[in-house]
């Protein structure tokens, strides 16, 4: 009901328009493909009290709208003295000008509230637990925090995973760890790597620095890394490792 096109034929309903030929005409956009099934959708019958309900149902659309246009207006006068704050927070992946918003009103713009990022991470309920008993380690639930600010953060880990970027690539390199179900865990713990990321561009007042989508693969593949474990793998077969540069 909220399309241009569903919300022009219901208002020609309510205006007497019975026509199944003239109500799916007024399909817009892509729609105006489907005009055929439109019009078997349109053929029926709708009555006085049809065209009521309709009438109502748009009038709450409309009301609940303005409700929304007026509290936007309301929270971007309100977060007026942090502009800079959520232009920098907008530059991490995932995190666009309302996720911001509602990152600052959870936890500000002062960072000397908590010493270090682990501790804003662990306040906001976004440390993996630790449950270890006898040398077992039984779950790594986390702690119970702020709500809020984890929702919005789960919400903007689904949406930098679908980016070319470095917190793109950790959260699928998290998904490719638990599992085709572990999406829901991949993204609480992109949440965490997000929360941290937060800490930094808050602290330190400068826009977030992209590690690039291929941080992880140039990590395990670099010369210095191939050349740590070949030693290791030599030693373990128990040999006496010595290296020596290659003359110039």
């Amino acid at each position: 009901m909220t399309t241009l096109s569903a919300r022009d034929m219901i208002e020609a309903l309510i205006n007497g328009e019975r026509d199944p030929g003239v109500l799916a005409e007024l399909a817009r956009g892509r729609m105006r493909g489907k005009i055929p099934d439109l019009k078997m959708a349109c053929a029926g019958r709708f009555g006085a009290q049809h065209a009521l309900m309709c009438t109502l149902h748009l009038e709450h659309i409309d009301h609940l709208v303005d409700m929304i246009a007026r509290l936007d207006t309301r929270i971007d006068e309100a977060t007026l003295p942090f502009v800079t704050h959520t232009e920098l927070l907008a530059t991490i992946p995932g995190i666009g000008e309302r996720a911001a918003q509602v990152i600052i009103s959870e936890i500000g713009v002062d960072m000397t509230r908590f010493p270090t990022a682990a501790h804003l991470a662990s306040w906001a309920g976004l440390c993996p637990g630790n449950n270890e008993s006898a040398g077992k380690h039984r779950s790594g639930r986390t702690r119970k925090g702020s709500k809020e600010l984890c929702a919005v953060l789960t919400e903007c880990a689904w949406s930098a995973g679908r980016t070319s970027t470095y917190v793109g690539a950790q959260f699928r390199r998290f998904h490719r760890r638990f599992g085709k179900k572990g999406g829901k865990k991949a993204a609480t713990a992109t949440a965490h790597t997000l929360i941290v990321i937060i800490w930094h561009v808050l602290a330190e007042t400068t826009a977030y620095r992209d590690l690039g989508s291929d941080y992880f693969t140039r990590r395990i593949d670099s010369p210095e890394v191939r050349k740590r474990r070949l030693v290791r793998e030599l030693e373990a077969l128990g040999h006496k490792v010595t290296i020596e540069p290659t003359a110039a």
